[in-house]
């Protein structure tokens, strides 16, 4: 090949890279499935054709487990900046110096440094326009809190970097779309914190989320109540009454389509969820709960709200099955293409 066709390879290259999506991986704990499912997203070479990834994570951790799942064609790229990935390879960044000793499924406090490192290294590369957008995998929160940093979990992490005052954890599927109200709370402190303001700061997050990332022109909603039966008219507590309903009437008379408080169990055992584009919990167990035992495999975490994009597989690191071979990744290959469309929808109106 003559000098002229390797530097017009040279410029192909880099014209791929500026106009495919750039996703930036945080690894999570290591010693979880982290490592796994992403390996075995990208063993699926279709998926190079939609964006290039970026894994922050030391290059011999993705080789362990590379080996270990005899998934010799996946292509590993260690890299030093964005700059410098490439198209078809799960480009790396080595976010963590030190070496660390792989025990898949064990509580490791070491493992909680590297993904706080990993964690603030995207963090950064995404608040920097770097990469476009973002997809955490599973931390140990005990383990990245001893590590320093000291958040509840990683949506309130990336709502801090954003420079914003509030988020909304937003959990999405093929099948349902599920907000909170209160997110990693103690449930003795749920009800305390239930008032007009913050519920109305989240309904607007909501809409608005499900406009601009959704493309949902005129979103119908559903919020739920807060007590069983969603209070029976005041018998069974006053914030339906007092406090959500009198929300609702405010936004139905500015032409939203919100509906309720619906009672959580009669929603969901009915079916009736499936009406809606959308729908806002009032606590973490109120929507996780349904979500999960409906959306399990495919369900993914977005956070809503922020002018980054970040998004993650809604499960834990599963240390129980960790290094085992059986994790599934479709819940991340989900968090992964809702970042790319999310992206695009983003690009194609603002």
């Amino acid at each position: 090949m003559g000098k002229g066709a390797y530097k017009q390879k040279e410029l192909q290259i880099v014209k791929e890279n500026k106009s495919m999506i750039k996703i930036g991986i945080s690894v999570g704990d290591i010693n979880g499935i982290g490592p796994e499912i992403i390996l075995k997203c990208f063993n699926h070479r279709e998926i190079f054709k939609y964006c290039i990834p970026i894994v922050y994570s030391p290059p011999y951790v993705l080789n362990f487990y590379r080996k270990q799942l005899n998934l010799n064609d996946v292509r590993i790229n260690p890299i030093k900046n964005v700059s410098d990935a490439r198209p078809k390879a799960i480009n790396v960044i080595d976010c963590f110096q030190n070496q660390i000793a792989i025990q898949s499924g064990q509580f490791d406090q070491e493992c909680g440094k590297l993904a706080a490192s990993s964690l603030n290294a995207v963090a950064e590369d995404l608040l920097q326009k770097n990469i476009d957008a973002c997809v955490t995998a599973p931390i140990n929160k005990e383990n990245v809190q001893n590590a320093g940093l000291n958040f509840p979990g990683q949506t309130e992490f990336f709502t801090q970097k954003a420079g914003a005052s509030e988020s909304i954890m937003l959990l999405c599927s093929d099948k349902m779309r599920i907000a909170l109200v209160t997110g990693h709370n103690p449930i003795s402190e749920v009800a305390s914190k239930i008032n007009s303001d913050l519920i109305n700061s989240k309904l607007k997050l909501l809409i608005s989320s499900l406009k601009k990332d959704f493309g949902i022109a005129k979103p119908k909603i559903a919020v739920l109540g807060l007590n069983p039966h969603a209070g029976e008219n005041g018998k069974i507590g006053l914030e339906e009454v007092e406090i959500i309903a009198p929300l609702i009437k405010k936004f139905k008379d500015k032409g939203e389509f919100i509906n309720g408080p619906y009672p959580s169990d009669g929603l969901f055992g009915s079916g009736n969820y499936r009406k809606f584009d959308g729908i806002l919990a009032m606590y973490h167990d109120q929507a996780l709960i349904p979500f999960k035992m409906i959306s399990f495999e495919d369900g993914v975490n977005f956070t809503a709200g922020l002018n980054l994009i970040r998004t993650s597989p809604d499960h834990g690191t599963a240390f129980d099955i960790a290094g085992k071979g059986i994790a599934s990744e479709s819940s991340f290959r989900k968090a992964l293409f809702m970042a790319i469309d999310i992206s695009r929808q983003r690009n194609e109106n603002y």
